[in-house]
């Protein structure tokens, strides 16, 4: 995992300039109280793939699918600059952004990951991809309640920061539309205290 996200991070520096300038989907924050945002997102296109195994795996996997898409392994073979974050979420529960990494508890089943694609591209200028597994989509614009924590990303404290969550949106009478995801946003040799790690549930007007 941390390899992979190295090689994607490197790689982005020499075709798409220095990480720091990496795509990141467009949002406004509606309200911040502490750790906690309402954020509205703007539409965007998402490469993704479907895969099975448990969250370490799923990962992996997937990012080996969609980084090859983007670094070349296409029609044309074009080189497509690296966005974040990367998301996971488990099979069923709709994923709420992409992100450097996003993913859901370790638990063995069907996984999709996601790549959010440059806004220079729309779904019909996106070059195909060699692999048939790799499919485009419209994410729609939606309404995003986030949490935000530093710290190593794990399994546990995903868990207790989703509870943490939940219970910020129901004391602001508002519905939870899909599960959690965890979005990472930094290289894996970042200090673990400066990491930047989220949890994103999509919620209702």
């Amino acid at each position: 995992m941390r390899s992979l996200l190295a090689v994607l991070i490197l790689t982005a520096s020499l075709i798409g300039g220095p990480a720091m300038a990496i795509e990141q989907p467009k949002h406004q924050v509606e309200r911040a109280e502490g750790k906690f945002e309402l954020r509205r997102y703007a539409p965007y296109v998402v490469a993704e793939v479907e895969v099975g195994g448990d969250q370490k795996q799923a990962v992996q996997a997937g990012f080996r699918k969609l980084a090859g898409y983007i670094f070349g392994a296409n029609q044309g073979r074009a080189k497509i600059a690296m966005t974040a974050p990367v998301a996971q979420a488990r099979k069923g529960e709709k994923i709420a952004m992409t992100a450097p990494v996003a993913q859901t508890p370790a638990t063995a089943g069907r996984w999709t990951i996601q790549f959010m694609m440059p806004s220079a591209y729309r779904l019909d200028t996106l070059p195909r991809p060699n692999d048939p597994d790799v499919r485009f989509r419209q994410e729609p614009a939606r309404r995003m309640a986030v949490l935000t924590y530093s710290g190593v990303a794990n399994a546990k404290n995903f868990a207790e920061r989703t509870a943490e969550l939940e219970g910020w949106i129901a004391t602001k009478g508002l519905k939870a539309r899909s599960g959690a995801t965890l979005a990472q946003y930094d290289p894996p040799w970042t200090p673990w205290f400066m990491r930047r790690n989220e949890v994103q549930i999509e919620v209702g007007d």
